[in-house]
């Protein structure tokens, strides 16, 4: 049974049910779920309704039942909304959304666990009948305003075919898109996501990109992310994708999460022999053509899980062509638009994925500020750390306490591709046996000045413009 884990956490709900009930002086009395039944008197669904008509605010579970639901739980009002648990399980053997808050209403959950019926994979997929269900979606408004907030507390969310959490301020949904080659339009409105003991695990195996917690927000609203004592591991894609495609930040603070174990959904032993021979290549100009690339690969379990990618010259004649397998990371931002991203990541997990560890991108008007502190990041598929300035803007970094060990990729990569600077203080910390071994633990890219303190760079590295100082 999925139990509170401490006194703090056990005061922190009480206090904050009480707070509820104290400032809501209308509805003196929260509606209760006294069965598990999937509709009719006092079931979860008849609940949500008596919210959504203005009934009351809040809902507490007080059945030890077990929730088993046939079709999607909806709220589809726009007030605040809270909803108590004590450990009970929401649960269906359907691919379906197992809870849609559709209008846009501050969402606030403790005590919950969300189950779907699990056993997909690329070979059986949930988005073959034309839905990948979701543990918990959230939909913003089209002319929504000021700051959507999903609070999550005490929350377990496993075995549905697509995102885990989704939070979507985007008009074309599903075929958003990430960062700057996100397509769609969305509210002014910001987004706030609050994970406290939240784990999000085994899902997002039904669909290419099934997330454990998703957000996608465009227009010109911000993302707030915060996380503490949370696990999002064994998710078929990225553990967290933040997607923010217009004007607006990215604001992140986490704490003593886990990132692990996340990016398999494109399973490799089954797609590896259908890339081409060789899979990548480059070419003097004028010695390949673009008729003679191998064509785009199809008749795969899931064709969208590969990558295509062809670099001409300016006489039309091809440069270089690369194919790849699609993987995913443990933890994925994408900014691009007026904006930037400022991240501190602390006593956190981010170990075994198949693609990067943490992989942070920003690309338009903006800059990256990020502190790393007391994190590991090891055996992950590719870089352990890599965070990428696209464009003009400055990437400021402070890494301290960090161990970045055994990536098949370079342990820190931190790169500005345009005009910006570089700038790092990397304290305390340590890289070995990454990638080849030779100048694999840091790679650095950009006008700028990255000093290394106390730390132990024992797989070396690798600057390009930077000015690397030792103390």
């Amino acid at each position: 049974m999925f139990m509170l884990q401490s006194t703090h956490m056990l005061k922190a709900l009480t206090l904050s049910i009480g707070a509820a009930l104290l400032t809501t002086t209308a509805y003196a009395t929260p509606i209760q779920v006294i069965n598990g039944k999937d509709s009719g008197e006092g079931s979860m669904r008849a609940a949500l309704e008596a919210v959504a008509s203005g009934k009351a605010n809040n809902i507490i579970v007080m059945t030890k039942e077990e929730i088993e639901i046939n079709s999607t739980l909806v709220y589809n009002g726009q007030a605040p909304i809270s909803i108590y648990g004590s450990g009970q399980t929401i649960e269906t053997d359907k691919n379906i959304n197992l809870l849609s808050i559709t209008e846009g209403a501050d969402v606030n959950i403790s005590g919950l666990k969300f189950e779907g019926p699990g056993g997909f994979s690329i070979e059986n997929r949930g988005d073959l009948d034309g839905e990948a269900g979701k543990g918990i979606f959230v939909n913003v408004r089209n002319d929504q305003t000021g700051t959507l907030t999903v609070t999550l507390n005490d929350v377990e969310v496993s075995g549905v075919a697509g995102h885990g959490i989704h939070v979507s301020d985007c008009d074309i949904a599903e075929n958003c898109g990430a960062g700057a080659g996100g397509e769609g339009g969305g509210s002014p409105a910001s987004i706030a996501v609050n994970a406290y003991n939240v784990h999000v695990h085994d899902i997002g195996y039904g669909r290419v990109d099934g997330d454990g917690l998703r957000v996608d927000e465009r227009n010109t609203g911000d993302i707030h992310f915060t996380a503490h004592q949370s696990r999002f591991v064994k998710v078929g894609a990225d553990g967290v994708e933040l997607d923010e495609g217009q004007d607006g930040s990215v604001i992140v603070n986490v704490s003593n999460v886990d990132f692990s174990n996340n990016g398999g959904y494109c399973q490799k032993d089954l797609l590896e022999n259908l890339l081409p021979s060789p899979a990548e290549a480059e070419f003097k100009q004028g010695v390949m053509m673009a008729s003679n690339v191998p064509v785009a690969i199809t008749g795969s379990p899931d064709d969208k899980c590969f990558e295509r990618e062809v670099e001409l010259y300016k006489d039309g004649s091809v440069e270089a062509y690369e194919f790849g397998i699609d993987f995913d990371d443990g933890f994925d931002i994408d900014e691009a638009g007026n904006g930037g991203i400022q991240a501190v990541i602390y006593a956190s997990t981010i170990r075994n994925n198949l693609d990067e560890g943490l992989d942070f991108d920003e690309e338009g008007d903006g800059s990256i500020d990020i502190t790393i502190v007391g994190t590991d990041a090891s055996g992950n598929t590719d870089d352990g750390f890599k965070v990428t300035e696209e464009n003009n803007g400055n990437l400021n970094a402070l890494i301290s306490s960090v161990n970045s060990k055994k990536n098949h990729g370079k342990g820190i990569t931190l790169e500005s591709k345009d005009d910006g600077t570089v700038t790092a203080l990397i304290e305390n910390s340590e890289t070995e046996g990454n990638d080849t071994g030779k100048k694999s633990g840091l790679k650095v890219k950009g006008q700028g000045v990255i000093t290394l303190k106390g730390s132990e760079i024992k797989d070396g590295f690798k600057a390009k413009n930077a000015e690397i100082v030792q103390r």
